[in-house]
Formats: C-alpha cells, structure tokens, sequence
C-alpha cells in the first residue's frame, strides 16, 4: 500500500478520487476510523480506496459526501472514476448507453452486461487469465455501476435476446446461475425491459459468431457494439447497423415470445436449484 506521499491525484481518475476523499477527511480532522463509523464501510474499504487499490462505488461516494459535508463534490468526481475503470475500447459506448433510448442486443453465450448479478460478473471476469483479484472487483464495481442506466426516471428500452445457451452455460456456481436466472425473471417483468430467448431448437445459426448491440437516441445516429475477443468495436456507420438491424430483426424472429420465454428460464432454473 502505497505512503500518503506517493499518491499523486495526476496518476489517474481514480487516485484522484483517493486523494481528494483523504484530504476531506482530514479537512474535518476525522481518521479512518472515524469515517467507518459514519459510513456503511470498513475502514480497509475507505484504506484501500483513499489509496487507489479499488475503485469507489457511486454509493460509497453519495455516503461520503454526506458525512463530510462536501457539497456533493465526491458524487460529481464518481463518473470519471468508473470510465476510466473501463477498457479504452469500451469507453466510447458508455457514453452511448448514457443517452440512449432504446437498445437492443443479442448474446450467444453470457447474459448482457446491463443484466448480470454481481456473482455473475464476478465469476465471469475471474476467468481472464493473469487478472488479479483487485482488478476483478474493479471491473465488478464499475459494471454494476453502469447498470444505474436502467434505474433512471426513464430508462432506455432494452430489448434483450439470449441464445438458450446461456441458461445452460455453468458461470460460477449453481447457486450463482439460479440467482442469475432469477434476476432475468425479475428484469423480464419490468415495464420497459423485454427478454427473448432463442430456442435450440429453432436451429438458427444467424448471429452464433458473436453477440452485439444497437443503441437508438433522438437526434443521434443509430451506434452499434460489436463484440470480440478483445478490442470490441464502437460505430455509428451506416451499413454496418444497418447490416447488425437486419441481423438482429431475423434472430428475434425465431426468438419466443417474451412470456414463453420467462417460462424456459423458470424451467431451465430447476436445473440450478435440484
């Protein structure tokens, strides 16, 4: 853990974060401790953050703000935070699901990002090879964070279609996949969220390759996310939404209906709850 000294506000948005979080603490003339009993956060917590080894929580910085009276300072500090905890490649289409207003996306293999549990995500990330554990729960926090685009007063229309696959594919444990389904249950029966499973049996090998994503805002063009192995790409060209619209449109089409598709998760559930 890096000496008060060695932490430098200009080395990222992060260690801004730290730094300025210590020096309001300390503005108050309240330790670490002090901090912990009005917050709902241990101090190894607030150690760690105020010395850039995790990245805060949106939360944890509205509990802050509060308690040392910072006038929301913190709170304004929070969005630079959890970009800059996202690849660089990845970065450009936070900015698009910040103003967007209806996406659609497809995946073949995992549950969307905007609808993973924590578990889910944290399991997922796990697996890249060489990634230490401070890094996973860096990438947890933020995608958990980029998720507060579905809590919003109004929030973009999303239009989820997941091979069935993906109920199947084990991420983590059983316990983990049954929570997973459960929250997709729960999401599916929300007013302005709509998931679709594409059955086996439909026998469809439209969009296998890779999943992907269409983002629609008034006065924007159409912004598509293509997903690789690494580098994912970000574009608003013209032929390639159009070309990933009509892909998406002829999977949906063999795709069951949002309630007969609740029903195969319920189904599918039994397998991670037996």
């Amino acid at each position: 853990m890096p000496k008060e000294s060695e932490l430098s506000p200009s080395d990222s948005p992060v260690a801004l974060f730290g730094y300025e979080l210590r020096r309001f603490r300390k503005e108050k003339g309240w330790s670490q401790q002090r901090l912990a009993r009005t917050v709902p956060y241990s101090v190894g917590t607030i150690s760690m953050i105020e010395t850039a080894k995790r990245c805060p929580s949106e939360e944890f910085a509205r509990h802050c703000d509060e308690a040392l009276q910072t006038d929301g300072a913190l709170t304004r500090l929070w969005p630079m935070v959890t970009r800059a905890s996202a690849p660089p490649w990845f970065r450009p289409w936070l900015d698009v699901e910040t103003t967007a207003e209806v996406i659609r996306t497809w995946e073949p293999s995992l549950v969307p990002g905007l609808l993973q549990t924590e578990n889910y995500a944290r399991a997922m990330l796990s697996g890249e090879p060489g990634v230490t554990m401070e890094e996973v729960e860096e990438q947890v926090t933020a995608r958990m964070e980029r998720q507060s685009v579905l809590r919003r007063s109004k929030p973009p229309m999303l239009w989820a279609v997941l091979d069935e696959a993906v109920l199947h594919r084990p991420i983590g444990s059983s316990a983990v996949m049954a929570e997973q389904l459960e929250h997709l249950i729960q999401a599916g029966q929300t007013p302005r969220i709509t998931i679709q499973i594409l059955p086996l049996t439909a026998c469809s090998t439209t969009g296998l390759l890779g999943g992907f994503a269409i983002a629609e805002a008034d006065g924007s063009p159409d912004t598509a996310y293509i997903e690789a192995a690494s580098n994912a790409q970000v574009t608003d060209w013209t032929e390639t939404v159009r070309t990933l619209a009509f892909r998406y449109e002829g999977i949906r089409s063999e795709a069951l209906p949002q309630r007969e598709s609740l029903e195969l998760i319920k189904e599918t559930m039994s397998r991670w709850t037996s």
